[in-house]
């Protein structure tokens, strides 16, 4: 069918500029423009009433104003898609009811999973240890995790120095989520509605009992690769990555699908470690909403594709 008798949808897209620069690729653009789809970019300061008609909204935006114009829209235009609901995403800007979701998930998998023990300091005073018996070594993290310069300032705490410093560098609220060792990888599970990808990144090498007696008490994320003794060349690193295993897909998927039902939404990736500790775990430690997918060979035909989907669907009515 030639393309000016193929149905076009027009998805609009509200997103920050440093996420327009990294998300809406000319490649993106090309690939949904040939399967029928224009992403058109959403006017911040005009009234998003006005720039209607849309099929789908795409956002990533969190300021009142924002959230207030696409209430007012969609009171008036409930037909338009919006992914995502402004309450739904609101649940991952915090890093102690972000993790919640997985203790609720219904996985008949045969793989266990988990998240980390994790404590909250409301303030530099809050029981720390106590309540959870935790053990060191943890990594401390800001309690928003809303996408802000502040929100990505996390430390390895290695011994109670560590936590005495803490409280001098991280400004609370903050959370203390244990550390696991995990072989130095971590698997990386981006959902676009039904489509799911997993991939391997480098991450926190493991940590010896000997390197809790390490000089430093306190080490900031950026530092982290000097507590290993061993070899942590590009080289080395690259074979640690490549040689470990994914998770089986039937477990992602599933674990994927459970987290999008639970969390109501469409966009976004979570992380996952393999438990060094016991046999078939896995641990998520962090959720992210509508996270850097153009990091993802072939993000374009996943992302065209989740987005035909929804089009699609509103069309038919499911």
């Amino acid at each position: 069918m030639s393309e000016e008798g193929t149905k076009r949808y027009r998805i609009g897209y509200a997103l920050a500029q440093k996420k327009v620069q990294s998300f809406i690729q000319p490649s993106l653009l090309n690939l949904a423009k040939e399967r029928g789809i224009d992403l058109v970019p959403i006017h911040l300061t005009k009234p998003l009433i006005d720039q209607n008609p849309f099929d789908c909204i795409i956002h990533k935006l969190s300021d009142p104003d924002w959230i207030n114009q696409l209430q007012q829209f969609l009171s008036r235009f409930p037909n338009v898609v919006v992914i995502d609901h402004p309450d739904a995403i609101e649940r991952l800007h915090n890093r102690v009811t972000m993790l919640q979701v997985v203790d609720e998930l219904k996985i008949t998998h045969e793989i266990s999973l988990g998240n980390p023990k994790q404590v909250f300091a409301e303030s530099r005073e809050s029981p720390l240890f106590e309540s959870k018996g935790m053990i060191f070594p943890v990594i401390a993290k800001p309690l928003a995790a809303d996408g802000g310069e502040d929100s990505h300032q996390m430390f390895l705490v290695l011994n109670k120095e560590g936590l005495g410093e803490l409280k001098l560098k991280l400004k609370p609220p903050f959370v203390l989520q244990e550390f696991v060792n995990h072989g130095g990888v971590i698997f990386k599970v981006y959902v676009a509605g039904e489509h799911v990808r997993c991939v391997k990144r480098r991450s926190l090498p493991d940590i010896s009992e000997g390197e809790l007696c390490l000089s430093e008490n306190l080490v900031p994320f950026s530092r982290i690769s000097n507590l290993t003794a061993e070899d942590q060349s590009g080289d080395s690193v690259e074979k640690l990555v490549e040689a470990a295993e994914l998770p089986p897909s039937s477990f992602v998927t599933e674990v994927a699908t459970e987290l999008r039902q639970a969390l109501r939404l469409n966009l976004f990736n979570f992380d996952m470690i393999r438990d060094g500790r016991v046999g078939d775990r896995y641990l998520v430690i962090d959720i992210n909403y509508f996270p850097g997918y153009a990091k993802m060979p072939g993000y374009e035909t996943m992302l065209t594709d989740f987005f035909l989907d929804v089009v699609q669907q509103k069309q038919s009515g499911s």
